[in-house]
């Protein structure tokens, strides 16, 4: 959409109104919105700017430890004898730890992903992290399988939260000439704790230290996000655009002086560039469900419902399973295959390190079909391998095209709809990933007993097939707009 037809949507201000007294009347307050606005987006990318980045993804490497130790702790739990004879409905064992942990995402993202759009991103993103923090400490005191699952659930809701707080924060504050590169780098500050968790796993799962079972230390470690995050939250500031939407337009001003401040002080003194004309969004503090189902809006939600659908087929179906897949394919204990699951998790990082390099230079929507492309061929290769060497190359080259997916449509999913409804957009149509994986373990776990791996991973590529035709054909261009021209 051009600038031209965007203007007949939205008030825009110049430069020049950065000066002018902030009026009471609606109107003058939209300019004062606009204003702000291009105040932020004009932003250089200082260190203070990545500062901000840096510990919105330090909150989230605790959510990503926990997430990924999902699959890590199964056999620990297996081995004491957590999860024998326990059962759910259809959820009998293994497979009910990995269903109370995606049911507890779906929760978080489809009932309680609107938290962070009523009650703001800071606060949320506080609480969240503390809420499933102290319940995963929890889990790991429990000696039962139900209660090992029920608790698992409960933190999974906290995490579900949090995987929407951060990305809508991210979203919001940084300029949008380095928006793909901040959710690359966010990313690779998050995929870090992977090779960690792996690695405590390997190290201490098959053991008992001080007589406590090796699979509650590797949660207990995880658990220990509650220390830093009342550090973490005195550094990052309100989203201004949040706040703009809530009417609150003095402490957004605040907000972005401050931040203002700390970029010219890194700029040693050197004048920021001027403010560009700026959409501005329609004035209501918190949207409505229904908003997601009208045009523009409605075509981009279901888009991403496919998407989201199909994607953690490639990205859990090979992260949680990587362990049985290589004993399966050549044959060793489990031990060895933990060790080389670290080896391969050990490239989680470099992914997104390696979309720093393109994530701004090239649209999001051709990333992610080029990165869903990449796990269907690799992942195909991989199902063919019965060498060590040749397993854990393809596997790295598995996990580098899923991680630059995570990082692209992480980012991607919150340009597309406006700050009032971002978060319950992002938290609705991310839930269909989080309840689709529920699913996908048992469909991946049917394919690999009657087809083996190769089934498995004709299934992958399906999946990626659906996650190309989906995003290639309806994603919308996205790269270097400003959040409010792109939602309109």
């Amino acid at each position: 959409m051009s600038q031209d037809k965007s203007s007949r949507h939205c008030i825009v201000a110049e430069a020049n109104e950065l000066g002018k007294e902030i009026m009471p009347d609606m109107l003058m307050d939209r300019n004062a919105a606009a204003a702000i606005l291009a105040r932020l987006d004009r932003l250089p990318a200082t260190r203070h700017v990545w500062r901000l980045v840096t510990l919105l993804s330090l909150g989230g490497m605790f959510e990503f430890y926990d997430l990924f130790m999902t699959g890590y702790v199964i056999p620990g739990l297996v081995k004491a004898g957590l999860l024998t004879n326990v059962a759910v409905g259809i959820f009998t064992g293994p497979a009910l730890f990995v269903a109370s942990t995606f049911t507890g995402l779906f929760i978080g993202t489809f009932v309680f992903g609107f938290v962070a759009d009523k009650y703001g991103r800071r606060s949320i993103f506080t609480f969240s992290l503390l809420f499933y923090c102290a319940a995963t400490l929890v889990m790991a005191f429990q000696n039962t399988g139900l209660g090992v699952c029920a608790w698992r659930l409960i933190a999974g809701i906290g995490i579900g939260v949090e995987l929407v707080t951060i990305d809508t924060y991210i979203a919001e504050l940084v300029p949008k000439s380095i928006r793909g590169r901040a959710f690359a780098y966010n990313q690779t500050i998050q995929f870090a704790v992977v090779p960690i968790v792996a690695f405590l796993s390997y190290m201490l799962v098959p053991i008992a230290p001080f007589g406590l079972d090796g699979w509650r230390w590797v949660v207990m470690i995880g658990s220990l996000g509650a220390l830093v995050v009342w550090f973490l939250r005195r550094g990052v500031p309100e989203s201004p655009r949040w706040l703009l939407q809530q009417g609150r337009v003095v402490e957004a001003e605040a907000i972005t002086a401050a931040i203002e401040a700390q970029v010219v002080a890194d700029l040693r003194g050197n004048p920021l560039p001027a403010p560009a004309t700026h959409a501005v969004d329609r004035a209501e503090s918190v949207g409505s469900f229904a908003e997601i189902w009208v045009p523009p809006y409605r075509t981009r939600t279901i888009m991403l419902m496919v998407f989201q659908f199909f994607q953690t087929f490639g990205f859990y179906g090979f992260a949680a399973w990587v362990p049985t897949l290589i004993a399966q394919q050549v044959g060793i204990n489990l031990s060895a295959s933990l060790l080389y699951s670290f080896i391969i998790a050990i490239a989680s990082p470099f992914g997104p390190l390696l979309a720093m390099s393109f994530a701004d230079r090239y649209e999001r929507k051709w990333q992610l079909v080029a990165a869903a492309f990449g796990v269907g061929v690799f992942g195909l290769l991989f199902s063919f391998q019965t060498t060590m060497v040749l397993l854990i190359v393809f596997g790295v080259l598995i996990t580098l095209c899923n991680n630059v997916l995570s990082t692209t449509f992480h980012g991607y999913q919150t340009e597309l709809f406006p700050t009032r409804v971002r978060a319950r957009a992002v938290g609705f149509t991310y839930s269909f990933s989080r309840i689709s994986t529920v699913f996908a373990s048992f469909i991946i776990g049917f394919f690999l007993q009657n087809a083996g791996t190769k089934g498995v991973f004709g299934l992958i590529a399906f999946a990626m097939l659906m996650v190309v035709l989906s995003i290639g054909i309806f994603g919308p261009r996205t790269r270097d707009l400003e959040l409010e021209q792109i939602s309109h």
